[in-house]
């Protein structure tokens, strides 16, 4: 006999603000007999580049996340009602050893995910796509990796360090992990290093909607434009909070002014609903540059409305 999912802990009956703050409320893995979905958190913030603080991320998104709803009126779904959404608690990775804690990142999503069970991972900085990634795509192959980010990430190293917060998706194209014809960058802005940057970046596979295209073409035609890209590929949906306008976000490591608003980044993601999305990330929160938590209120709402377009119509 099919059991009914179990979701949030009931707001008529157990106040919002009490008890553990796991995402949205929601049950523990260990508390269910399978999941279809698991939230899970990466506190991990050793591949920065700039100001650090993300590895306090997940607890912050948890904390903004006791507000949500069953029932989203927007994609007219309930996603905690037709799958079993769990929250998995934190990924352990070595706060001073990079390559070990990719290792551990892969090694637990990996088994996380053995079953079929997708991955919504909230993190922790951008570093940790990349073993995200790796685990993923052991079930799919090559992925076409959505990316939303005020920066490329597709530099090669920093200092030496190949894999940081700045390099994961072209650590990620070199491995052969993601679909080069249907990956896109959106939110993009801000000077770079040169111009080589976006050569490079077109030879790894990406194409990109600046943020200043939002002015120009409009939101209903970047979504056009996004959803031709992506074709009917399997897609890895990546959200790093900076691609949000400082306004909206500004608890981030790197901010880059002009970016996008909460309101046209939460409707780009309802029109991935008809999608295959096979796992996701949201990154670069960091407390302790928010503000009344309106990048952690702001990131537990992108995660509802990814939970939302991964729920079966």
């Amino acid at each position: 006999m099919t059991t009914s999912p179990i979701g949030p802990s009931d707001a008529s009956i157990s106040p919002r603000y009490a008890g553990i703050a796991t995402f949205a409320r929601l049950p523990r893995i260990e508390d269910v007999p399978r999941a279809d979905i698991a939230v899970v958190g990466v506190p991990f913030d050793s591949g920065v580049s700039y100001r650090p603080g993300a590895r306090f991320g997940p607890a912050h998104v948890r904390e903004a996340s006791r507000l949500l709803r069953p029932y989203n009126p927007v994609q007219d779904v309930e996603p905690f009602s037709t799958q079993q959404v769990v929250d998995a608690g934190d990924i352990a990775a070595n706060p001073f050893n990079i390559d070990e804690a990719i290792a551990q990142i892969e090694e637990a999503a990996t088994r996380l995910g053995a079953d079929g069970t997708r991955l919504l991972t909230i993190g922790g900085d951008h570093t940790i796509a990349l073993p995200l990634l790796r685990a993923v795509t052991k079930r799919t192959g090559p992925v076409a990796v959505l990316h939303f980010d005020a920066h490329l990430d597709t530099w090669d190293t920093y200092f030496g360090a190949p894999v940081t917060h700045g390099t994961p998706f072209r650590r990620a194209s070199e491995e052969g992990l993601i679909d080069l014809e249907a990956s896109l960058h959106i939110g993009i802005r801000g000077p770079l290093y040169s111009r080589q940057d976006l050569k490079d970046d077109a030879r790894l596979g990406f194409a990109v909607i600046a943020a200043h295209e939002f002015e120009t073409d409009g939101l209903a035609r970047v979504i056009e434009r996004m959803l031709v890209r992506l074709g009917d590929r399997p897609v890895y949906i990546s959200v790093d909070i900076d691609v949000l306008d400082p306004s909206h976000a500004p608890g981030t490591g790197t901010p880059e002014a002009g970016g996008l608003t909460s309101r046209e980044l939460l409707a780009i993601i309802r029109a991935l609903s008809h999608l295959t999305i096979v796992g996701a990330d949201v990154v670069e929160v960091a407390p302790a540059y928010d503000h009344a938590q309106l990048t952690a209120v702001a990131a537990s709402h992108v995660a509802y409305e990814i939970l939302s377009a991964m729920t079966p119509r």
